[in-house]
């Protein structure tokens, strides 16, 4: 009989426990990339706290952009720019006027344009009708049509150059811009930051032959890194992940690692990923991620809210017996929409702004239009339907009215005060 030699007994390696360096440097890192991500435009004059944070963690934030969502982080002395690359279709986050909060039209666009080519070519100095005339001639060689003696292109090229001087681009050494669009003899002396003007500019925009083919350049490929880029921007970036927009190689590899992406985002960002079979939402506990919430106050929230509550409910049964791919979308006719909308005004509508109960086709479009920018709602090529994503189902309230308390009853916290309100 042979015995068998007894093995060495193992030990077990334990992980070193945190030291308050590291959790400082975690929680720099966290917070470093949440303000880039909201904010990818930083200067030391708006955002000075900012700035040091992402300077003082510079090499491990470039690294962290460039591997997790691959994007370039440029750092500078007192700049810093984040370009990102575009999420393929879309195309709900315009471009906003900082003093109205409207968005940039296609001509205010154009403008902009012609004002970074002109500034780009021109002097360091420039007084604003001297720029005028070199962003008149640069539209005239880009087969642009602008006539600065109209009032509404002037104020486009107001709101460029607005834009242009809140990011620090341009600086009012002399006079000011404000009242340019409307009185000719308003006058400025501008200072152009090259340094920044060179940061802002994206040498991509000029190799490409068009919209559609810069958004190929940008498009990720579907092995397992691109759908791992792909996965997290779209978390990131919108915050809803439909399997649907996927392709089958990355739809793989998300059923592979969805568990550990979500790990990953709240380790990373502070995100609360939420999986389902059709996909993900990413959710940010802190309200900081995005410069808009939903659901949200007001008139057109609360009927956006309702109304998604309403369409959920009446295909809830039907979906859940569908296949996965087939239910992270379903068709709404407009018409269904707007006689939802109108169920809503007629039952709700005391508690809503008055323009709107008096018009229920301007409350149907702008619900659709604040449903479509949160990736609720998509709009189709036919003109008669649109598509309601599953996420939409997170957000199916239940309304209850209830009668206000009057100042004599005991007030139950647990209650809502407001007529119509929404639990």
């Amino acid at each position: 009989m042979t015995t068998q030699p007894m093995s060495a007994p193992r030990l077990l390696r334990e992980r070193p426990l945190p030291t308050v360096e590291d959790t400082q440097r975690e929680a720099d890192l966290r917070q470093a990339r949440r303000t880039l991500l909201r904010s990818p435009w930083l200067t030391r004059e708006a955002n000075p706290e900012d700035l040091r944070l992402v300077r003082r963690r510079r090499d491990e934030l470039v690294a962290w952009f460039s591997e997790a969502l691959g994007y370039q982080l440029q750092v500078e002395t007192d700049t810093v720019r984040l370009r990102k690359a575009p999420l393929e279709g879309d195309g709900r986050r315009p471009l906003m006027r900082a003093s109205s909060q409207r968005a940039f039209t296609p001509q205010g666009y154009a403008v902009l344009v012609c004002v970074l080519a002109a500034i780009s070519q021109g002097r360091n100095q420039v007084l604003l009708d001297d720029l005028a005339r070199e962003v008149r001639s640069s539209a005239a060689e880009a087969g642009i049509a602008l006539d600065l003696e109209k009032v509404g292109d002037r104020r486009h090229l107001q709101a460029a150059l607005r834009l242009l001087l809140d990011m620090g681009v341009v600086v009012e050494r002399d006079g000011t811009v404000e009242g340019w669009d409307v009185d000719e003899r308003v006058q400025a002396l501008l200072d152009v930051r090259r340094d920044r003007l060179s940061l802002l500019l994206d040498v991509r925009i000029g190799q490409a032959g068009g919209a559609a083919d810069l958004l190929r350049r940008e498009a990720v490929p579907s092995a397992a890194g691109g759908a791992r880029l792909r996965a997290r921007r779209m978390l990131v970036e919108s915050p809803v992940l439909d399997v649907g927009a996927l392709s089958e190689d990355q739809v793989q590899w998300w059923r592979r690692n969805r568990g550990r992406a979500a790990e990953q985002l709240q380790d990373w960002l502070g995100l609360s990923v939420e999986l389902r079979a059709e996909g993900a939402v990413a959710v940010d506990p802190a309200d900081e991620l995005s410069d808009r919430a939903f659901p949200g106050r007001g008139t057109i929230a609360h009927a956006a809210l309702l109304a998604i509550g309403r369409l959920v409910e009446r295909r809830r049964a039907a979906a859940q017996a569908l296949p996965v791919a087939e239910r992270a979308r379903q068709t709404v006719t407009r018409a269904e929409l707007r006689a939802t909308v109108d169920d809503i005004v007629a039952e709700h509508g005391r508690a809503f702004a008055k323009g709107y109960r008096d018009d229920v086709g301007a409350l149907t479009g702008e619900v659709v239009g604040l449903l479509a920018d949160f990736g609720l709602l998509r709009t189709t090529s036919a003109d008669d339907t649109v598509e309601l994503n599953a996420a939409a189902a997170r957000y199916s309230p239940r309304a209850v009215e209830r009668e206000a308390p009057t100042l004599f009853a005991q007030v139950d916290d647990r209650l809502d005060p407001v007529p119509g309100g929404l639990s």
